[in-house]
């Protein structure tokens, strides 16, 4: 059974679910996303992958700075919806809005809830080397993804994912089963689950001053740190070059043997000293450069053997 849909998303992570809703026949009355922002260098406004999704579908779209005012609320129930679907919005929600929908509004998570509720549950996960998160579809209610669950779906993290990898491969789980919950939704069939009391956690969002690669750490928490957050913002080190520092991110590494001063390069493929252990950088990326393979940065870079990484 076709529903009045209100699809609230803003980045990437929401442009699938998006398009499973509207390919399945769903009537998208409204979307909301994150204001344009303005690009880098004080160029033009940039709309939000969801806007410019929507767009292509002739969806209206509202990008209202916030929900908490009486004007917006009374626009956003004059679309008159079944039900509001929340991925990614980047807005809490305020209860006249939670309450306005028919079947009030249904969240997509990335996590296994309770673990990971908050901003970055992706990062988090990897940073903390979890062996499988989840998504799952909540119903939501006015504390931080703390509504009841309607259905979740497990996923297995490869001990070398990266958040871009856990990304893409969760946005897909979470296209089908949004999905599946609004099936069951329009045959009066979903049942909700209150979240567990225990193991709750808070995936705080990325901070700039943690993503400097930190050597003296253990190979294991390097690994997790570099591609919990790889390839956005990015984890990052230094090196000599010119008699200048130069900053290099990293985008993919893999724990390896080696023993060394923290931060030494151990061979000529990048195997790096850890303080217990040592990770070899598999993928980097130069200042204003593409990324390439460690391979490459060294046949480019004035690095070699025995050189520290600060």
């Amino acid at each position: 059974m076709p529903l009045r849909v209100v699809f609230m998303g803003t980045p990437d992570f929401a442009v699938g679910p998006l398009m499973q809703i509207v390919g399945a026949g769903h009537n998208v009355v409204a979307c909301y996303s994150q204001p344009p922002r303005k690009a880098d260098r004080g160029m033009e406004s940039r709309k939000s992958p969801v806007h410019k999704m929507a767009e292509s579908f002739n969806i209206p779209v509202e990008t209202p700075t916030t929900l908490k005012d009486s004007i917006a609320q009374t626009i956003f129930k004059s679309h008159k919806a079944d039900v509001a679907v929340v991925v990614a919005y980047g807005q809490l929600l305020p209860k006249h809005i939670l309450l306005a929908p028919r079947h009030g509004c249904l969240n997509l998570h990335a996590s296994k809830l309770p673990r990971w509720r908050g901003a970055a549950p992706i990062q988090r996960s990897l940073m903390t080397g979890d062996t499988e998160t989840a998504v799952a579809v909540m119903k939501m209610d006015e504390g931080l993804d703390t509504g009841s669950i309607a259905m979740e779906e497990i996923v297995s993290i490869d001990p070398n994912m990266t958040a871009g990898d856990l990304h893409d491969q969760l946005s897909i789980v979470g296209s089908d089963l949004i999905l599946e919950a609004l099936e069951q939704l329009g045959t009066r069939a979903l049942t909700l689950t209150e979240q567990k009391k225990t193991g709750v956690t808070y995936a705080n969002k990325i901070s700039k001053y943690e993503t400097r690669i930190k050597w003296s750490r253990n190979a294991k928490d390097v690994h997790n740190h570099i591609r919990g957050i790889s390839p956005f913002p990015g984890a990052w080190c230094e090196f000599e070059s010119g008699g200048q520092k130069e900053r290099l991110k990293v985008l993919r590494s893999r724990k390896m043997e080696g023993e060394g001063v923290p931060g030494e390069i151990l061979d000529d493929q990048m195997t790096i000293a850890c303080g217990k252990g040592a990770v070899r950088l598999e993928e980097v990326q130069r200042a204003g450069k593409r990324p390439m393979s460690a391979e490459e940065f060294l046949n480019g870079a004035p690095i070699s053997k025995g050189a520290v990484l600060l």
